[in-house]
């Protein structure tokens, strides 16, 4: 006899959730990681990204003024990095129960 498990669509949105907040945090991370390796800003695949992650950072770029730039890119993105993991793992975990 075969069972198949049959999966709770509260349990499906969580996953959605989780996946959503990890995309973003993937963006963010890229993002840093091109700007701390000296991408071309002029590059089309930089622009793209720098346009997806720029709106995903919210609040957090200029948060902590810092002189150094690189220190500031990978303060304040990955700021915004974390808050997604941490924001959308708390949204799923409510939508899980």
């Amino acid at each position: 006899m075969v069972r198949t498990r049959v999966s709770s669509g509260r349990g499906t949105a969580a996953r959605v959730v989780t996946g959503v907040g990890a995309l973003f945090a993937i963006i963010e991370v890229i993002y840093i990681l091109m700007i701390l390796m000296g991408a071309n800003p002029a590059n089309a695949f930089f622009g793209f990204i720098k346009s997806l992650a720029e709106p995903l950072a919210l609040f957090f770029p200029g948060l902590f003024p810092l002189s150094n730039p690189d220190l500031a890119v990978l303060l304040n993105y990955g700021l915004a990095a974390v808050f997604w993991l941490v924001i959308t793992g708390f949204i799923a975990r409510l939508l899980g129960r």
